[in-house]
């Protein structure tokens, strides 16, 4: 839990994810949106060398709907479950699903909900939570991902899901003062906790089987999307790319990179990547310095697209830090953005991210 918190303290201060923005983004009520239909990754050529590949791209989910494993499965309740609230664990009885208010950093308990059918029982949403039908659902999350506890209990929910990432941590716990339960689940941000997240959050639903299906479909679209990945990836290690990710707050004057334990390594790794900051021993998110961005000389930099965006984009990016010019990404101009909502939001669309992402990494022309 402690990079966890570490990223709630740190966004509570000065993280102002514009996710709204993109809110709905594509979205019909009920429907998958805009779609588009690509070629299989496995179709795709592979580049001689991918450190000659040069320009910015955005990597755009072909699909942003999440698609139940089942259709509003009934829950069995009462149903006891473990909470882990900062450094201890409680038991927790959870009587009634019928009213759920769901919120993380990331928007990922929300869509794991929605990935066990469960859509329906949500009535509270985080900012991060924008994939097709959930428009309609109403935010308690402030700027700064901060909750808003007045608008929590105005929905009158029957139980309260989260991991701790939004706070301030006391004021939610201070829910449970006032009879609503509150659920503390681990969510960590790898693909592997994203299966991880469907068991738990099934439980405290109490739709286990659906949590099992779930947790599966994760697992295996991922295994695939990994199979058609590893064509792409240099067997001579010099070449693959290193690959670093920037948090971008332009307008705040905030240059995060992202290390160990943050989700971006997971992406970088699964991406066939060198993880720079991983190399560098950096855990958690840390400032960007000129010297360590210099000597990390990445190929290749990792954001997200309403960062890029506070900059003016790349050529204001690159003004902004012009140590960033010197690298080889900065050279070239080989910068992969992808939407706030998508990119570390680890759940049923996880394959879909990461297919998204190697398609603009290795395959930039493919991309829609």
């Amino acid at each position: 839990m402690q990079f966890r918190r570490l990223t709630a303290a740190v966004a509570i201060t000065f993280m102002v994810v514009a996710t709204a923005a993109c809110s709905g983004q594509g979205e019909s009520e009920g429907g998958a949106g805009p779609q588009t239909t690509l070629a299989p990754l496995s179709e795709m050529s592979v580049p001689a060398d991918p450190r000659n590949l040069t320009g910015t791209h955005t990597a755009v989910l072909e699909n942003r709907a999440i698609d139940p494993v089942q259709s509003d499965a009934k829950p069995v309740l009462p149903v006891t479950v473990t909470s882990h609230d900062r450094a201890k664990e409680s038991s927790v009885t959870v009587t009634d699903t019928s009213r759920v208010v769901a919120f993380d950093m990331a928007g990922s308990i929300a869509s794991t909900m929605w990935g066990l059918g469960q859509g329906k029982r949500l009535v509270g949403r985080d900012i991060s939570t924008d994939f097709p039908g959930s428009k309609k659902i109403p935010i308690v999350t402030k700027e700064g991902h901060s909750i808003d506890i007045e608008k929590v209990i105005e929905l009158r929910p029957t139980l309260v899901l989260t991991d701790g990432t939004i706070g301030p941590l006391d004021v939610v716990e201070q829910l449970r003062d006032v009879g609503i339960p509150v659920v503390f689940v681990k969510n960590d941000p790898s693909f592997a906790g994203a299966s991880e997240l469907a068991h738990q959050v099934a439980g405290a639903l109490g739709v286990p089987e659906a949590g099992e299906l779930l947790a599966q479909r994760i697992a295996s679209e991922l295994d695939g999307v990994k199979t058609e990945i590893a064509r792409f990836v240099p067997k001579d290690e010099a070449k693959r790319l290193r690959m670093v990710f920037l948090y971008i707050r332009g307008n705040s004057g905030v240059y995060y990179l992202f290390g160990d334990e943050s989700g971006a390594d997971d992406l970088i790794s699964s991406l066939g990547g060198i993880d720079v900051a991983k190399e560098m021993g950096w855990e958690g998110m840390k400032p960007m310095t000129d010297e360590a961005i210099v000597d990390a000389r990445p190929d290749l930099i990792l954001t997200m697209t309403h960062g890029l965006d506070s900059t003016d984009g790349v050529a204001g990016l690159l003004e902004a830090k012009p140590a960033l010019a010197l690298t080889p990404a900065g050279k070239n101009s080989r910068i992969i953005d992808m939407a706030d909502g998508d990119i570390l939001t680890f759940g049923p669309r996880s394959a879909r991210v990461l297919d998204a992402l190697a398609r603009a990494v290795y395959s930039p022309g493919s991309t829609p």
